[in-house]
């Protein structure tokens, strides 16, 4: 038989189709089956025939936050010997694993590193991510997650880059060119290069309650304009694979939504990946009530365009009968078969199924990874308030004391979702401040509050380390109080009874409600990863400067949530400086509004201005604002660029994020931002999802946050539109007072 599959000569696509063309249906059904930690040994005659065609090494559905052996390449080569050298066609396995934030060099959890507004830094460490994790022979990943949450109680908010979706679409498709662009310049099939996969599709940020796995009910305009657009990035930035939600959808389970996934996925978006369903999610269609039998769920998930069945194995029991019956057409298996060998192809199994085993000793936790995760988990550090408590400082002999659960924990600052990391690896905080402060640095870690009180007493300053374990947040771990946990709000209370100074670290995988928290400054750090205490230390001691910035509203009280920047305008609009709340008991405005950090408010924001008062559809406008620093120390500001669509035909928020640049700036220093605002940036999606510019003057902003900064309006004109009469058609349709 010629092997045409294993001329690298040869295109993608005839390579596939060769290799199509020598498989039985068993064996092109056996692509689309997914098996949880094979053994070389015990699944020998499996991997012989071709049973299935791909793997999770994962410890079970709670992969995130149980641990487990992990990979290496040893093991891994132990299968791919027996698949590839002893099966008929020579096939190799491809090999999963959760790599979310890092490997063994465990980086901020997503929502950290969303903190930095960074895409460039995100793509780097899921680089870095990648070259570790494929030394140990994994070269397929389920991450970034790109939903858009905003309900703090879902435990998942820990895994993605937060509720802003133009801030989800920049993060998500660099975590993807991250994990696919190998260092080689190959693409996927450079060895450290592993294919990438954007979930959870689609809107499962919106789980009824903040309930894992709940319901979801949302509206076409919402769904395109919001939760859609992370995965249209994704896909623009070719992402190898996509994952389906467990969620109902308008009562569809999403592993069975032909709309969305098989006509509008790899339809109207033109995906040409593999789709892949969630832990065990095709037999749970039997649970959601819509299949009859494992028979029905495994036919309605391929209907659907869900072209791996991960670990339910109903693909593999049931598909070759309902083929061979006339029940499901052949042409939906021989196009999942097609994807999933396609992927091979790419990442050049054929050529090179094997990984070097001495690779992972030379990558594993190098010093370049760790200066990486050390700049990572600063940049996670948001400084929520500051009043002159900061920097700290051990000169002219200050005593600092270190305290509370967070102060020695080691790897409780991984965070949810780190399947490789070892807490020996861990530089705590406690450790940091030492190494950093000196012999004046004294610790204990909270467990006997009298012992830290008399501690604490004799400190000039105490850093009160606090927090929420990772086993709170991440997967099947909601909450329904976004409130610390037990008894850590009444120890920072008598703490700064005895304090003189009192500067408290929120460590935390979720927004929490810190309303009427004390402490003369409170940073928020969003689980930093194994350089987690050094980078914490860095802005403490102001060695780095503070950039962080919130990725996600903090809420006052849990019965804020849901919440989020960009919400719509209502009938009465709030005023959020007036003296009217809708609230009876609280404050209608989040605590802390998306995009703000306390370490930058002496920058200045000059006015705003456009390079043309209108733009044409398809055109570009510059915007720019001068930024002066007023303060006496050097900061990283980041400049945020809004847009609001002053009148449309669709109600749309408030104001939608359009743009991010960061620039340092020295005392008394200033810098212009500069924008080039796209007229795509100022379209919406229809509820059909086509892109919908509708001419008007929109005001846009330039500010340090979601709520402020100065403005300007620019007018969107046809491409080919009279100026005056399109003026006559705006007064027509615009009452006299919009915009008020």
């Amino acid at each position: 038989m010629t092997r045409a599959w294993l001329d690298a000569g040869l295109p993608v696509a005839e390579r596939v189709d060769a290799l199509l063309a020598a498989m039985t249906l068993e064996e092109r059904v056996a692509q689309l089956h997914q098996v949880a930690n094979p053994d070389p040994v015990r699944d020998a005659e499996a991997l012989r025939s071709g049973a299935f065609g791909t793997c999770i090494v994962a410890s079970g559905a709670f992969a995130g936050t149980v641990r487990d052996a992990g990979t290496q390449a040893a093991s891994v080569n132990a299968l791919q010997r027996v698949a590839v050298e002893e099966s008929r066609l020579g096939v190799p396995l491809l090999v999963a694993r959760d790599v979310v934030h890092g490997h063994r060099t465990v980086f901020p959890i997503p929502l950290g590193q969303a903190a930095s507004f960074d895409a460039d830094l995100v793509r780097r460490c899921a680089r870095a991510a990648a070259v570790e994790a494929t030394a140990d022979g994994v070269r397929w990943t389920f991450a970034p997650m790109v939903d858009v949450a905003a309900d703090a109680r879902w435990g998942r908010v820990a895994e993605g880059w937060g509720e802003d979706p133009w801030l989800a679409s920049e993060l998500g498709a660099a975590a993807v060119e991250g994990f696919q662009h190998g260092r080689g310049g190959g693409g996927l099939a450079d060895p450290d290069a592993m294919a990438a996969c954007a979930k959870h599709y689609v809107g499962y940020g919106l789980a009824q309650g903040g309930r894992d796995y709940a319901e979801v009910d949302v509206g076409p305009v919402t769904l395109h304009n919001r939760h859609l657009r992370p995965f249209v990035a994704a896909v623009e930035a070719g992402v190898a694979t996509v994952m389906t939600a467990f969620h109902t959808l308008d009562g569809t389970p999403m592993t069975a939504h032909v709309p969305l996934v098989r006509e509008h996925l790899k339809g109207a978006l033109g995906f040409a990946g593999a789709v892949v369903s969630d832990w065990d999610a095709v037999a749970e269609l039997l649970l959601h009530r819509v299949a009859v039998d494992g028979a029905h769920a495994a036919a309605r998930a391929l209907r659907a365009g869900v072209d791996v069945d991960m670990v339910s194995g109903l693909y593999a029991a049931h598909l070759v009968r309902l083929v061979r019956e006339g029940s499901v057409p052949a042409a939906l298996v021989d196009d999942a078969a097609a994807r999933v060998l396609a992927l091979k192809v790419r990442l050049g199994l054929f050529e090179d199924p094997y990984t070097d085993p001495g690779r992972a000793a030379a990558v594993h936790l190098s010093p370049a990874h760790r200066a990486l995760a050390r700049e990572a988990a600063a940049a996670a550090v948001v400084v929520l308030r500051d009043d002159g408590a900061l920097p700290v400082t051990s000169a002219g002999g200050v005593r600092v004391h270190v305290t509370g659960p967070f102060a020695t924990a080691r790897d409780e600052l991984f965070g949810t979702w780190t399947l490789d990391g070892r807490g020996e690896d861990v530089v705590t905080i406690a450790e940091a401040a030492a190494e950093r402060l000196g012999p004046s640095v004294t610790v204990d870690d909270g467990r006997f509050t009298d012992a830290a009180l008399v501690a604490a007493r004799a400190a000039d300053v105490v850093v009160a380390c606090v927090g929420e374990h990772p086993a709170r947040s991440g997967e099947a771990n909601s909450v329904t109080s976004l409130d610390l946990p037990p008894g850590q709000r009444a120890a920072l209370e008598a703490l700064r009874r005895v304090a003189r100074r009192l500067v408290v670290v929120v460590v935390t995988g979720r927004p929490l409600a810190l309303d009427g928290l004390p402490g003369d400054a409170v940073l928020l750090v969003f689980h930093p990863g194994v350089e987690g205490g050094h980078g914490v230390v860095d802005v403490l001691t102001g060695d780095v400067p503070a950039r962080g910035r919130l990725p996600v509203s903090l809420p006052r009280s849990t019965g804020h949530v849901p919440l989020h920047h960009d919400h719509l305008p209502t009938g009465r609009p709030l005023d959020p400086d007036g003296d009217v709340d809708r609230y009876r008991d609280d404050r209608d405005p989040p605590l802390h509004v998306f995009g703000s950090s306390a370490a930058a408010s002496d920058v200045v924001y000059g006015p705003v201005t456009t390079s043309a008062p209108t733009v044409r559809t398809g055109g570009v406008v510059t915007v720019r604002a001068r930024l002066t620093n007023g303060g006496p120390t050097a900061v990283v500001e980041t400049a945020q660029l809004y847009v609001r669509d002053d009148v449309a035909e669709v109600s749309r928020p408030v104001s939608e994020l359009a743009g991010v640049r960061r620039v340092a700036l020295d005392p008394g220093a200033s810098d212009d931002v500069v924008f080039d605002l796209t007229s795509a940036e100022l379209a919406h999606r229809d509820a059909s999802g086509r892109p919908a510019a509708v001419p008007g003057t929109f005001t846009v902003r330039i500010g340090p946050d979601a709520r402020t900064g100065p403005t300007a309006r620019v007018e969107l004109l046809d491409a080919d539109a009279d100026a005056d009469a399109h003026d006559d058609d705006i007064a027509l349709r615009r009452p006299a007072d919009a915009g008020r």
